[in-house]
Order: C-alpha cells, then sequence, then structure tokens
C-alpha cells in the first residue's frame, strides 16, 4: 500500500476523490455541530454557558495531539520505508496541527477566565500544550530555514519523532499531576459522563476537524508536488541566451 500511493499519480487520483468529499463532510458536520451546540444542547448546570465553548475546544485540542502523532508516524514511515510522499504528508500536517493548537490554548484561555478566574494558570496540560505548539513552530522552521531538501526532510523527521515525547505527557499529564483539568470524562472504562445532548454536537464538531484536516493535507501535498513538477520543468528547459546573442548580432 504504502508503495502504491508513493507514485504521485496515483496519489492525486486518491486526493483528487477524498478532498472534495472531505470538504463537504466538514461543512455538513460543523454546521450541525454549532447548531446543536449552541441551540439545542443544555447549560452546564456549574458553568452555565460557558461551557459552549466546549464544542471548538475540545475538538481543536484533540486534532493538535492527532496531528503531531500523523506528523511523528509519516516521519517515522519516511525514516523506515523512505516513502516519497510521508515527508510531504507531515510537512503538510504541521500548519494545520499549529492552527488547532493555538486554537485549543485561545479557547482555553477564554474558558477558563470564567471557570477558573484567570486567563492562564501554568497548570501541567497548559503547559505542555504550549511547548507543543513550539516544537510546531520549530518543525515548520527547519522546513523553512534549511535549504537543502534531503538535509530539510532528515532535521525535520527526527524533531518530529523526537517532539513525540511531549504527546503522552500532554495526555495523561492530568492523571499524573495536580492539575485544574479535570480527568477524562469521554474514554473512560465505565462509559462517558458528558450527557448525550452534548456528546452529540461534541462528536460533530471533531468529525468535522478531522474532515478539515484530511482535506488540508491532501490540498498541501498535491501543492507541493504541483510545485515539484513545476521546478523540475524549469530545470529541463533550455536556457535563453541563445536569442539574446542572435539579437546582439543582428543589431
Amino acid at each position: 500500500m504504502f508503495s502504491y500511493f508513493s507514485n504521485p499519480a496515483n496519489f492525486e487520483t486518491l486526493a483528487r476523490r477524498v478532498g472534495p468529499i472531505s470538504f463537504g463532510v466538514f461543512v455538513i458536520f460543523a454546521a450541525v455541530g454549532l447548531l446543536m451546540g449552541l441551540f439545542y444542547s443544555p447549560a452546564d448546570y456549574q458553568q452555565g454557558h460557558s461551557v459552549r465553548i466546549m464544542y471548538v475546544h475540545v475538538p481543536a485540542a484533540w486534532m493538535a495531539l492527532a496531528a503531531y502523532s500523523f506528523i511523528a508516524g509519516m516521519s517515522l514511515v519516511a525514516f523506515i520505508w523512505r516513502h516519497s510522499l510521508a515527508d510531504l504528508a507531515a510537512r503538510s500536517a504541521a500548519l494545520p496541527g499549529a492552527v488547532f493548537t493555538a486554537l485549543a490554548l485561545f479557547t482555553g484561555a477564554v474558558w477558563g477566565k470564567p471557570t477558573w478566574g484567570a486567563w492562564w494558570v501554568w497548570d501541567a496540560r497548559l503547559t505542555s500544550m504550549l511547548i507543543l505548539l513550539f516544537i510546531y513552530f520549530g518543525y515548520m522552521a527547519v522546513w523553512q530555514s534549511v535549504q537543502e531538501p534531503a538535509r530539510a526532510a532528515r532535521f525535520a523527521r527526527l524533531l518530529a519523532l523526537v517532539g513525540f515525547i511531549n504527546i503522552p505527557i500532554i495526555k495523561f499529564s492530568v492523571d499524573w499531576w495536580n492539575s485544574l483539568h479535570q480527568p477524562a470524562s469521554i474514554l473512560r472504562p465505565d462509559g462517558p459522563t458528558i450527557h448525550i445532548s452534548m456528546l452529540i454536537p461534541l462528536f460533530a464538531m471533531l468529525i468535522a476537524y478531522t474532515a478539515i484536516f484530511v482535506w488540508l493535507v491532501f490540498t498541501g501535498v498535491r501543492t507541493d508536488i504541483a510545485e515539484q513538477r513545476q521546478a523540475a520543468l524549469q530545470r529541463r528547459s533550455p536556457s535563453r541566451p541563445v536569442a539574446s546573442s542572435n539579437v546582439e548580432k543582428e543589431a
């Protein structure tokens, strides 16, 4: 399977099919999730209507971790199998992942002000999420600052795999240290503790975030492939000093 999709033509065939579908899924589920979250789901008995930030914040936090896990996974594939498109997929996931992380931090601050009485606290999960944002910035900086693509890819893979250490820290920080964040309320052995009226829009928004991430990654990879082809054509195209020299001769 990896070898099949390492062919850019096969990948573009898949991207042309998956891209529009994933964008359509995003539009539908985002509309359903936002409408249900704003008008259907009840207010929390403690937090009131501020709990509705959950429908933006929680999926953003989930996708921040999922996007980085995807980057680390693609980096591992590139290391082991030398997959020609794995590096491009990882690179294309970096900016959406950074946006998800920044959105999670911002909405967390907005949610934290009425809940905790402060915009920011040096909570274990908040701090580790901030570190994740810096790792995203560092990963993107490697691709931008290293001129040789092969070297940039090697450095980026190494950073992605080392930075993955932070993902379980974020996930289990609530359990390992004293935290203002509540423990897991959805993925629990005894089932979710959130009412179904809140779970439905929450999962709808999670599907929407996942769909837009898929669309952005496919779009980013297709753009990188097109740029590589354009660069290859420019290298192969004949130079034009001959034309100018002919003009000089005629003059």
